[in-house]
């Protein structure tokens, strides 16, 4: 017995070694100065490898425990590197065009927990009241704890019209909660315009996907045109953004910014990983042929006043968007301190449909700024009286989330001031008791929403002074 063991480790050994070569040598990004391999650990793997096969309790199949280890490899980096097989590379795929299956919540992982980053706005995680900083501990009777997060988002999905009780942990809450939600095609907005006060462009995005530039030029131009060419400034809502496609943050920033304007650069390991992304059409348009939609946009997008306003649910694109904005002064930040997810991920596709997410990268404003686990803080905080209380207790940010990518400019505990050494604005109401029963969602752009009503104030102020 004990030969065959042997046997088959050193069978192992080398279907491992071969694996792990041709990820090395397609892989490195110091492809002249290839370390050896790590036989040891090679050796180790292919002997849990081998003991498994011979003396786990149930016949496990290889295909089974090398893509385990596959998503074991992934999820110990960090929490937004992952494997997708098949169907979830597929889902991705679809997700980035606006529509897809499922509850409507960017999640990761904690402590083996199931973490709700944010849920997607007009979705059903949404509507059923699911928040950021939620703990999914069970998924109708399956218990969380030991399964992986594709394993978890899987059992999320579902037949459209079907439900799922969630079990969820929330701060604040003395004991768990059972929340039903009903599946659903998820088919996401992602520009919604309207004009405010009469003469203010308000568009909120709630998510950047592909076609996200495109609608926020013809949002645009309507607005223009609604207002008899009499807009008097714009408030860009990025609120409980959770981010999406870098192209749409790069068209979305160019609306706004000079022609050639540095909108983001990013650093990794590759080649491939370091691009300086500025505001013209070749780093916004996804493909050779595809017309520019800012081409016509009105000059007057350049100049008009503006305010940006973000919370700690604006992610990701959410925050390249706001940190150049910022950078180049064309805006006024206005909010709570964001997530601050300043890394890239890039789709990497294997055989058989499948792929890996990957980090590959950080990110960095026109003025060199990481926002990695730090987040853009506002020129001018203002905080929601109606969540304030709940946003303490349960709001998630990249810094809480176990094994997250360091901020390579700054020790973990010291805190940016993305305000260039000058201190925020800061403007708390008085806080009123928050209904916990509701998401904050629910009042983005109505006419109780505070922070919108601080954002239109503060344009007024500032086109009184253009004007003088």
């Amino acid at each position: 017995m004990r030969s065959g063991i042997e046997k088959f480790g050193l069978v192992a050994i080398g279907l491992v070694a071969g694996v792990f070569v041709s990820l090395h040598f397609s892989a490195s990004a110091e492809k002249d100065t290839l370390a050896p391999l790590p036989i040891e650990e090679l050796r180790a793997f292919s002997e849990v490898f081998g003991r498994i096969k011979s003396d786990y309790v149930e016949s496990v199949s290889d295909k089974k425990l090398i893509t385990e280890a596959i998503n074991g490899m992934l999820s110990g980096l960090d929490p937004h590197s992952s494997y997708l097989d098949a169907e979830g590379f597929k889902e991705l795929q679809v997700g980035t065009q606006g529509e897809f299956g499922g509850l409507g919540i960017e999640v990761g992982m904690e402590d083996g927990l199931v973490k709700v980053i944010s849920p997607i706005e007009d979705t059903p995680a949404y509507h059923a009241g699911i928040k950021s900083g939620d703990l999914i501990i069970k998924l109708d009777d399956t218990l969380v704890k030991g399964l992986t997060l594709n394993d978890a988002v899987k059992r999320m999905r579902g037949k459209p019209g079907s439900k799922i009780i969630l079990t969820i942990v929330r701060k604040g809450e003395s004991k768990p909660l059972n929340i039903a939600v009903t599946r659903a095609v998820i088919k996401v907005q992602s520009v919604k315009p309207k004009l405010v006060d009469s003469n203010y462009a308000f568009v909120r995005i709630t998510q950047f996907q592909e076609h996200t530039g495109e609608n926020l030029a013809t949002a645009l131009d309507t607005l223009l045109k609604r207002s008899d060419g009499n807009l008097k400034g714009i408030i860009l809502d990025l609120r409980n953004d959770p981010g999406g496609l870098l192209t749409a943050a790069v068209g979305v920033s160019a609306a706004f910014l000079p022609k050639d304007s540095l909108v983001v650069y990013t650093e990794g390991r590759t080649d491939d990983a370091q691009m300086r992304l500025t505001a013209n059409p070749e780093n916004y348009l996804r493909g050779n042929g595809t017309t520019d939609y800012l081409k016509n946009i009105p000059a007057t997008f350049k100049s008009l006043p503006m305010v940006v306003l973000v919370n700690g649910g604006s992610a990701s694109a959410s925050e390249i968007v706001a940190g150049a904005l910022q950078d180049h002064k064309r805006a006024v930040i206005m909010g709570t301190q964001s997530f601050g997810k300043g890394s890239v991920q890039t789709i990497l596709p294997l055989g058989n449909n499948t792929a890996i997410k990957l980090t590959t990268a950080r990110y960095y404003t026109p003025s060199g700024r990481s926002i990695q686990a730090k987040g853009i803080v506002p020129d001018i905080i203002v905080e929601d009286p109606a969540t304030a209380a709940s946003d303490a207790a349960f709001r998630l940010r990249e810094a809480d989330l176990d094994r997250h990518l360091s901020n390579d400019q700054v020790p973990e505990n010291k805190v940016i001031d993305s305000t260039a050494g000058k201190p925020p604005i800061k403007s708390t109401p008085k806080a009123k008791d928050p209904d916990t029963t509701k998401t904050e969602l629910s009042e983005f752009g109505s006419k109780n929403d505070y922070q919108l009503n601080q954002a239109i104030n503060l344009l007024k102020g500032m086109s009184i002074l253009q004007g003088k």
